[in-house]
Order: C-alpha cells, then structure tokens, then sequence
C-alpha cells in the first residue's frame, strides 16, 4: 500500500508571532512556540521549566476541535494519565485550551531520537495501558470505521477485517503524542481529541506505522513486544488505509 503523506506538523521553522491570548496567559513568564500544523495551529510552552502548555488556532480554521479535546481529557482523567485542562477560551484572532504542563518530554525529543528503543517500548507500554484502563462501559465517543468514514465523507474499498477487541482508543497514536520520563518510562498521552471507541488495531496500526517515520525502518519488534500482542498484517493494512483517508 501506499505510505501516508507525512503531516507538515512538526516544530517551528524560524520565528512565530505570540498572538494577544497566549501573551496574555504567560502574564510574565517565558513563551516560546514549540509544534506548529499545516493549517496554523501552535501550541506554545509557558514558563521555564515548562508549568503550562496552550493550543492555540485562528478563528474561522477547519482545524483541531479544541472543544472536544476537552471533552475527552476530562473524562479521561480519572482512568489514565492526560493533561489537565484548566482554561479554554476565544477572541477575535482565535481560539485556545490551555493544560498544566507534564514533567516528561515528547518521545521524538532528540534525545530518544538517537536512541529509540526505551521511547519505543513505552510507546507501546503506553498504548496497552491506555487500552487496558480506559472503561469501555460508558464511553461516551466513537471512532468506529463507520463514523470517521462519514465525517470525513470518505470511502474505503477493501475488505474490513473482523473486530479483534473493542476499546477505547487514542485515537492519534503517533509517535509524539506520547510522554516518557527521564528514565524513558511512560508517562502521560497528550493530543486525544479524536479519542474513541473502535477496534485496538485502529490505533496499533498507526502507532506502529508512525515509527517510522520518526525514527526509521525496524521499530515495529520492539513496540508489538511491549504491546504484548503479535503484529496482524491485515488489520494493520486495513486500519493504514483508513487513516489515509479520514
């Protein structure tokens, strides 16, 4: 199959102008931008070290859902490591959510880039834990191959595979969307704003895949393993595709 068009999203490339909101927030204390989205979208890390981090996004954008990352990290909370919300607001330029700041670094820091396999493991740790506990009673969002296929308006014309376990997904498992500690342990998921119901392999698949692209062809053994499940080539085809297309 085809690989995915790799995301523009990344760091900064030169300067980014604070907007009022954010300068507003940080009151006194250092800003600086540190991811960016094709569409415009900046999160920003207030203070040194880090006490706050704020998404910010123009007004008037397709871009995140801010309100329903929101949603989701507060009825996350209780079962599994996430940021906590504690602002969310707009004015005539934008829009923004603001959490308290994790002490861990994403695991695509430099750091874990010239040594990948900790990151990797607890990319997959992480992942299984958020499975494991997150209550599949209850959940109150969906990320079904039916709904994604239909907000994105959206086909697929490949054979579905059976359901191997329904839980609650992240619903954007890349690779940077998951905090590992000093140690390079698990700590903490961020970016859950598609967060759902759906089969595990939708965010398997796309985890697995996204090694790649951040740190290079091989990674796959390490992450299944710390999964503790063996890799399924045809989920795994399947839940990419999807991805292209949603």
């Amino acid at each position: 199959m085809a690989r995915a068009t790799v995301s523009l999203a990344g760091p900064p490339v030169g300067p980014v102008a604070v907007p009022a909101a954010v300068r507003g927030i940080a009151a006194d204390a250092p800003v600086e931008a540190v991811w960016q989205n094709q569409l415009g979208g900046i999160t920003w890390r207030i203070g040194d070290p880090a006490d706050r981090y704020v998404k910010w996004q123009p007004l008037g954008v397709d871009g995140l859902d801010l309100d329903a990352e929101a949603a989701r990290l507060a009825w996350l909370a209780p079962h599994t490591p996430v940021p906590q919300v504690v602002d969310r607001g707009h004015d005539e330029e934008g829009e923004w959510l603001v959490t308290v700041a994790i002490p861990a670094t994403s695991a695509i820091a430099e750091r874990w880039k010239s040594d990948p396999e900790q990151a990797v493991r607890a990319i997959g740790a992480g992942l299984r834990r958020f499975h494991d506990v997150a209550p599949l009673e209850g959940c109150p969002f969906d990320w079904s191959v039916e709904s994604r296929l239909a907000r994105a308006g959206s086909e697929l014309a490949c054979p579905r595979p059976t359901i191997d376990r329904l839980v609650v997904c992240h619903g954007d498992a890349c690779a940077p969307n998951t905090l590992v500690g000093e140690g390079g342990d698990f700590v903490a998921h961020v970016d859950v704003g598609s967060a759902g119901v759906a089969d595990r392999w939708a965010d398997l698949a796309v985890a697995s895949w996204s090694l790649e692209w951040n740190f290079g062809e091989g990674w796959g053994v390490s992450f299944f393993d710390a999964y503790g499940i063996e890799p399924d080539a045809e989920r795994i085809d399947f839940h990419r595709r999807l991805w292209d297309v949603t």
